[in-house]
């Protein structure tokens, strides 16, 4: 063979090269786009920014009530305080652009490892056509991108979840401890980020394990010693907050309450009951459920299925009333009343508070177009008030869609560990059927991760098809 020859890449690595490139420079475009455009600092970043400031000014893991008075406070894990009290060390106190910017370049990280992940699990002759089409999935997706950019625990979360996937496919090719120890990082960070950020490990570490009992040449011995030190360094943060938590509270917390409240504080469980005995969608969340206590509680705004008759309308208009009048404070008494009108409606209707509506919460936040960080209307299927939001809304909801659908793509091609990444979207999906109440498009956005990568083998048979040739041997 001439050296000309052998210098020549072939066409199919040139083109590689050049879908890598143009991949992470348009991902990292688009974040960019969604910083300038849709950044901003307010809610829970607010919450979380306020611990990290306290554990950097005064060493308290606690909240602001009022100017000059701390809060020692459970209702936020470690994890995102922490990262945010490093930005703010680093980069100025209270600056929230500088966390953004770290998630953005995280986000770019987060693309490279899932494609990694999905060239492990591809069957070898889609192997490269999965990680490229990966990589453009994850870099160009405008949900992930947009969270990415905002300070909110999602971009991290994203982040150790293709942490720990491309940790565990290593770990079957071979066990190595670096594997066993970068999973048990991501995993563990994951679950200080978010209390279900533990869904992970719980269906990834079981298949860890069989790897390591069946595919191992070490000794039962060095066996044992492997899975007994992940252990304990999985445990070990969540030891400290528990400890922490008792000796704060008296209480055994090794996560965060549901409730999110702090021991003794009031939690409105009647009203919460009663909202969902008809929320179905992130609008009620929106309109109503962020609304309540402190803002009124407008009636006009209630969907039809609030009501089974018009004397209960009446019954919950006047319950409003008293609310409303009462300084929009949710009193005990108040929390009572829409306690027991959540009971008539769940004794009248069972099937419709424990299956139907559980049902449509979970498909509104896996089919929603995801818009509820852009500046379009919560009303954007109304063509006649806002054609070109809702023009941009349905495009969204047929991008979210197409993403669906890749993945179920995917898993019929039946990539290694593709049951470990159904079962994941499968156990999440379950938990937020039987947790959430106020229903956000957000609370799906995990699963994305792994759709990305079931994705993208979809892709590969693309990818295989056009690029796959070499250059002929006389060229």
């Amino acid at each position: 063979m001439s050296q000309s020859k052998v210098q020549r890449p072939p066409a199919g690595r040139r083109a590689a090269f050049v879908s890598f490139v143009l991949a992470l420079a348009a991902g990292g475009v688009l974040r960019a786009w969604m910083f300038g455009h849709f950044f901003e600092a307010n809610g829970d970043t607010l919450v979380y920014g306020d611990i990290a400031k306290n554990l950097l000014l005064h060493g308290r893991y606690a909240i602001s009530l009022d100017p000059g008075i701390l809060h020692t406070t459970l209702i936020r894990l470690p994890g995102y305080p922490l990262f945010l009290a490093a930005c703010f060390k680093l980069f100025g106190m209270e600056n929230y652009a500088a966390p953004a910017l770290v998630q953005i370049a995280l986000g770019l990280g987060t693309c490279l490892l899932l494609a990694d992940f999905a060239r492990r699990i591809a069957p070898p002759a889609l192997k490269t056509g999965a990680a490229h089409g990966t990589l453009w999935l994850a870099a160009m997706c405008p949900f992930t991108a947009i969270y990415e950019a905002t300070p909110l625990t999602e971009g991290p979360t994203f982040f150790v979840l293709a942490l720990a996937m491309g940790a565990a496919a290593r770990f079957r090719e071979r066990q190595d401890w670096g594997s066993a120890l970068w999973f048990t990082f991501a995993v563990t960070y994951a679950a200080l980020l978010r209390p279900d950020g533990a869904l992970a490990g719980l269906v990834l570490a079981p298949a860890m394990l069989v790897a390591l009992r069946d595919g191992s040449t070490r000794t039962l011995a060095a066996r044992q010693r492997m899975a007994l030190v992940c252990l304990l360094l999985a445990a070990a943060p969540f030891a400290a907050w528990t400890w922490r938590n008792w000796r704060a509270f008296h209480v055994i917390q090794p996560l965060v309450p549901e409730s999110a409240a702090d021991p003794g504080q009031f939690v409105n469980h009647g009203w919460e009951r009663w909202v969902r005995t008809w929320s179905l969608d992130f609008v009620s969340t929106y309109d109503i459920y962020w609304n309540v206590p402190g803002g009124d509680l407008d009636i006009n705004q209630l969907p039809s299925r609030a009501f089974d008759s018009p004397a209960q309308r009446a019954e919950t208009a006047a319950l409003a009333d008293e609310y409303n009048n009462g300084g929009d404070d949710l009193t005990p008494r108040i929390d009572a009343e829409f306690a027991q009108l959540a009971k008539q409606r769940i004794a009248a209707h069972p099937l419709r508070f424990y299956l139907w509506l559980p049902l449509g919460r979970v498909t509104d936040m896996w089919l929603r177009p995801r818009v509820e960080n852009m500046n379009i209307d919560l009303d954007w299927w109304v063509y006649a008030h806002h054609n070109q939001e809702t023009e941009i809304s349905w495009t969204l909801a047929a991008l979210n869609a197409l993403y669906l659908a890749l993945g179920i793509a995917g898993l019929c091609l039946r990539p290694r560990m593709g049951e470990l990444l159904l079962a994941y979207m499968v156990l999440r999906s379950a938990m937020l059927f039987f947790t959430v109440g106020a229903p956000e498009a957000r609370y799906t956005l995990e699963c994305f991760p792994m759709l990305f990568a079931l994705g993208g083998v979809a892709l590969s048979t693309v990818w295989w098809t056009i690029f796959s040739r070499r250059v002929p041997a006389g060229n």
